[in-house]
């Protein structure tokens, strides 16, 4: 039979008393020692706690009291055990898996016909049906998952006659709204192949677990995701495993015990091995790693990285002139003012490289010119093209908007590089933008008749010339079109719905998104380094900053919002 309406209520009122009762603050007891300044607790993080099995439930409030304990991962989930029989509570596996499902959507059916058959009854059979939203596997990768779901359970009486499961799926199970309280993410950081910029993989770990051994057991011994795969590497080699089963971390300083084949590493990679690690439990507390073999500390030092800079000003183009806004003035940019100044036709789009030494610059028409030195040299691609993205190492990239398999990257001096099969699927794309480390290539693409925002790794040679790219990364589908995507620090993206009902969407790659109003009539945007310094542009020329939950006016009189290479 189908749980009740009110039968549900009674569960979710009961769940919610304990709940109340049990996340409350002590007010009486004895005062107890904290831990030292800059020690680093590993079940620190608060949770809320569930409630164990209430006397007398039938089959289906034992599941949903089950599943309601997915919220408290305290003890490797100890409470959500108290639901199963002895013998099963041995083999189930929380830690393989997360389903994550739509809140409220769940709905019970017993094998049971009425309560006179449950009382009676010795065993019975529960199923769960569930609007699924996404999935994170056993390593902690997050995947969007949309679709109906259905959890079977078996269940049996105890020698004291209460229901318990002696069956059921392995992992828990969240609605997207209790997730990033159970959960938190991390980024794994992954080397490029110059060995300069680190490339994040993110990962989601539970609260109240030692986070600092979960990140170090998956940077030492695991791999990057499938899709970041082709253009990273890790520094631990292969034959160098963790040796033990945790990390202690005291005072900021995360002690990783490593196996003898550690020993007779060079400098170089020990190097590596600490700062990859170090930039992998930045989010833990932890400030340094130390290294030891049978207790012997390696004389690790840190790995020279490329330049990773604060956010820098906005750049804008109005009727005085295109440079840098700050304190409400507009600075000319060396060679590349007084050039774009030549331009008599209406200008769409500016991407201004790092070091600024490099513009590209869409009219309206479409054609895109290169400009350097204070030379204009115009891309041999004529028009089509999507706003043009500069990566770091001085390539202009592009891709004909109705057809995304000409997707090219043209040096400064506007020779081509044709990158095959690009978006194989796509019909078509409305933006791209290359990331900082010049590794991760993010678009606005249309497959099936559904707009998707996709990601992929950048192939390149020896001299980091593109060749082409890996395989496509779906970090979502999106169910109200776009017209725009920027990046957003290192590990999300911005997507920007355009209109009188503007919104921007912060969407991690690798976990779930957020929503917020943008500016009314908003017709551009651009990234930066964090979400403060995301900028939109008004249909009527006003720039807006965010400040806290609103948006505010800070400069008027803006033809063409710029953006900044790999943002």
């Amino acid at each position: 039979m189908r749980l009740s309406t009110v039968l549900r209520g009674v569960v979710v009122v009961a769940l919610a008393a304990v709940l109340t009762g049990c996340a409350g603050l002590p007010t009486s007891g004895p005062v107890l020692p904290g831990l030292p300044v800059g020690d680093v607790e590993a079940d620190s993080p608060f949770t809320e706690r569930a409630s164990s099995p209430i006397a007398g439930a039938g089959p289906e409030v034992i599941v949903a009291g089950f599943l309601e304990a997915s919220i408290t991962p305290t003890d490797n989930w100890s409470i959500a055990k108290e639901f199963l029989a002895p013998e099963f509570a041995e083999t189930w596996r929380p830690g393989a898996g997360v389903t994550i499902d739509v809140a409220g959507s769940r709905a019970y059916a017993s094998s049971a016909d009425s309560a006179e058959e449950i009382e009676e009854a010795e065993t019975a059979d529960v199923t769960v049906d569930l609007d699924q939203r996404a999935s994170v596997d056993a390593d902690g990768r997050y995947t969007e998952a949309t679709g109906n779901t259905e959890l079977a359970f078996q269940l049996a009486r105890d020698d004291d006659g209460e229901w318990r499961i002696t069956s059921a799926p392995d992992g828990i199970v969240l609605d997207d709204g209790s997730f990033q309280q159970v959960f938190s993410r991390y980024a794994l950081q992954y080397y490029d192949q110059s060995w300069r910029h680190l490339v994040p993989d993110v990962r989601w770990y539970p609260r109240g677990s030692n986070v600092a051994t979960s990140i170090t057991q998956a940077a030492i011994e695991g791999t990057p995701s499938d899709w970041l795969q082709p253009a990273v590497h890790s520094a631990f080699p292969a034959d160098v495993l963790l040796d033990g089963n945790s990390v202690p971390v005291s005072e900021q300083i995360a002690s990783v015990a490593l196996t003898d084949a550690a020993l007779s590493l060079d400098a170089g990679t020990l190097a590596r091995m600490r700062t990859q690690l170090e930039k992998s439990l930045v989010a833990t507390g932890v400030s340094e790693v130390r290294f030891t073999v049978n207790g012997s500390e390696l004389d690790a030092d840190e790995a020279g990285l490329a330049p990773d800079g604060a956010d820098v000003s906005t750049v804008v183009l109005t009727e005085d002139g295109f440079g840098s806004l700050v304190g409400g003035e507009v600075t000319p940019i060396a060679g590349i003012s007084d050039a774009l100044a030549q331009i008599e036709q209406p200008i769409s789009a500016i991407d201004l490289a790092q070091g600024e030494g490099l513009a590209a610059v869409q009219l309206s028409t479409g054609a895109v010119y290169a400009i350097t030195d204070g030379k204009l040299n115009e891309l041999p691609a004529g028009a089509g093209l999507v706003r043009p993205s500069i990566d770091p190492y001085g390539y202009i990239w592009s891709a004909q908007a109705g057809a995304p398999q000409r997707l090219y990257a043209w040096t400064e001096d506007v020779t081509p590089y044709s990158i095959a099969d690009a978006w194989p699927e796509a019909s078509a794309v409305s933006a791209l933008r290359v990331s900082t480390d010049g590794v991760r290539i993010a678009a606005l693409v249309t497959i099936g008749g559904r707009q998707s925002v996709v990601t992929a790794v950048i192939l390149r040679d020896d001299n980091n010339v593109p060749t082409g790219l890996g395989p496509t990364h779906e970090v979502v589908e999106l169910s109200t079109p776009a017209q725009g995507v920027v990046w957003l620090g290192s590990d999300s993206l911005g997507i920007l719905v355009e209109g009188e009902n503007a919104t921007l969407t912060t969407q991690i790659v690798g976990g779930p998104g957020s929503e917020r109003t943008a500016p009314a009539g908003s017709i551009a945007f651009a990234g930066a380094k964090s979400q403060a310094g995301v900028r939109m542009l008004g249909a009527g020329g006003t720039l807006f900053a965010p400040r806290a939950s609103a948006w505010q006016e800070f400069y008027e009189g803006v033809l063409v919002l710029g953006t900044r290479a790999g943002y």
